[in-house]
Formats: C-alpha cells, sequence, structure tokens
C-alpha cells in the first residue's frame, strides 16, 4: 500500500510539474506552437525583442497594471484584517474557557462546510441595497466575512497547542487577559498567525467568483477578473499565447510565495493540528 501511495504521490506531482511547464513554454510561443508543438521549448525565446510579446500584449490589452494593484492592496489589507479578528475571537474559544466555547467552535467549523457560491446571490441583493457592489470595500467585506470560519479553526488549534503554565504565571504577576494575549500568547502563536496570513493570501488571490458578481467597472477589476474579461478578447482574436500569459502572470506570484514558504507553511499546519 505504502508503494501504491508513493507512485500516486509521484505521478500527480509530476503531472502538475508537466503542466506548469507548458503553462510556461505556452505563455511565449505563438498560437500555431501552441496547438503543433506542445511540448516544445518555444522559437521565439531566443529571438531579440520578441519572448516577452505575449506578456506586453496581456498586460497591455487586460489592463493588468491597474488590476495587479487592486489585487496586491485588497489582498493584503483583507489578509491582515482577518488574522486580527480571528486571532482575540481562536484565543478566547480556545484559551478563556467562555461558556458554549465548544459548541460555537462547531458551529464556526460547519461556517466552513457551507458553499460560498450558495450565498452569492443573496448577499448580491444585499449588498446592491446599500451600494457595495461594484466597488472593492464591499469585496473585502465578503472576502473577511467568508475567510473567518477556516481562520478561526485554524487559529484555535494554534492557541490550545500554548502551555497553560504561561497564563497561569501572567496572572500571578496581575496581567490581565487582554495584556495576557497580546503580549504573550500572540508572540508564541507567529507561526500559526504568518501560516494563516500567507493561506488567506492564496486564496483570496485566486478568487474570482465574488469579483465577477460583484465587479462591472475595469477601474474596480482585480487579476482575476481582468483575465476573466481578457479570455473573450483573446479567443476572439485567436491570441492564445496572450491569453496563456496572463494566466502564468496571475499564478506565477503565488506559486513561487508558495514555494518559498512550503515549510513554513507545512510546519504551521502540522503544529495546529497535533493538539
Amino acid at each position: 500500500m505504502r508503494v501504491i501511495g508513493l507512485i500516486v504521490v509521484w505521478a500527480f506531482t509530476l503531472f502538475n510539474l508537466l503542466v506548469l511547464y507548458w503553462l510556461i513554454t505556452a505563455a511565449f510561443k505563438t498560437p500555431l506552437e501552441i496547438f503543433r508543438e506542445p511540448l516544445s521549448l518555444p522559437s521565439t525565446l531566443f529571438e531579440r525583442g520578441t519572448p516577452f510579446r505575449n506578456f506586453i500584449y496581456a498586460w497591455d490589452t487586460a489592463e493588468f497594471g491597474t488590476a495587479f494593484l487592486n489585487t496586491v492592496l485588497l489582498v493584503a489589507i483583507c489578509s491582515v484584517v482577518i488574522v486580527l479578528i480571528s486571532a482575540p475571537a481562536a484565543y478566547a474559544l480556545s484559551r478563556l474557557g467562555v461558556r458554549g466555547s465548544g459548541p460555537l467552535t462547531g458551529f464556526i467549523a460547519i461556517g466552513m462546510g457551507v458553499p460560498f457560491q450558495t450565498v452569492v446571490i443573496p448577499a448580491f441583493i444585499a449588498m446592491s441595497k446599500v451600494h457595495l457592489t461594484n466597488n472593492l470595500f464591499g469585496l473585502a467585506l465578503l472576502y473577511v466575512a467568508l475567510s473567518l470560519p477556516f481562520t478561526v479553526f485554524l487559529l484555535t488549534g494554534f492557541f490550545r497547542s500554548l502551555p497553560d503554565e504561561l497564563e497561569e504565571a501572567a496572572s500571578i504577576d496581575g496581567a490581565s487577559a487582554t495584556r495576557t494575549f497580546w503580549s504573550i500568547m500572540l508572540p508564541l502563536a507567529r507561526g500559526g498567525l504568518i501560516t494563516a496570513l500567507i493561506l488567506n493570501a492564496i486564496g483570496l488571490w485566486n478568487e474570482t467568483l465574488l469579483a465577477i458578481v460583484f465587479l462591472q467597472e475595469n477601474a474596480n477589476f482585480t487579476l482575476a477578473r481582468a483575465l476573466f474579461t481578457f479570455y473573450n478578447a483573446a479567443s476572439y482574436q485567436s491570441e492564445y499565447g496572450g491569453l496563456l500569459a496572463g494566466v502564468a502572470i496571475i499564478v506565477l506570484p503565488m506559486l513561487v510565495m508558495y514555494i518559498l514558504l512550503a515549510r513554513r507553511i507545512i510546519t504551521g499546519l502540522t503544529l495546529g493540528a497535533g493538539k
């Protein structure tokens, strides 16, 4: 069974590496090369002035400049706000002995299992009545609200893994629960906070459905929303190289970040689930 498991894991890994190789090489190819020679290196890669034609076309045509700035600001602000809200909530549920904390934690966990596709239409109707559609602030509120259940549940595991003696020592010294949280427990849970921050950033960076539904003006587009609009234009003009270059622009930043921080993410998730 172990051998079969290893074979499946390596086959899945190799398949994903092959897809990544195809995406990166296709982003530099002409449409004809993409279909005729899908796995070959692009012939324009070493030609002067032409290798990045597809990326320039995608960046200019899809207005990725504005969308990139919107996405970076939106993801950074929302990720920080999510962690700032979730950390005190997780600490209170896991360490303060709040009455009903067990059922409440379970209720929050149930929120993780609700497909957010089921709340898109009610949310759109409600937010349109208060004029929060077609702007980044309204989308940010949705991102924060829908990300809280997972983040609270994740951080609850981290706070539970911390030793009780630290809180007891702080209590003997006269520190309040708030002071203990900010000065002692929060720094010790730094690994969990960073893990939650990274996972939220990756998830929000790739979010597409809500951006499509709630954003209509180009000036407010995120990268995923801009790519969705760019898809129609690129397909109509058969600019498949430019379309794949646009996909690469969105995928590669998060891929690089995950590769650089993979060890921290895995360690954080293991620690949080271990106790």
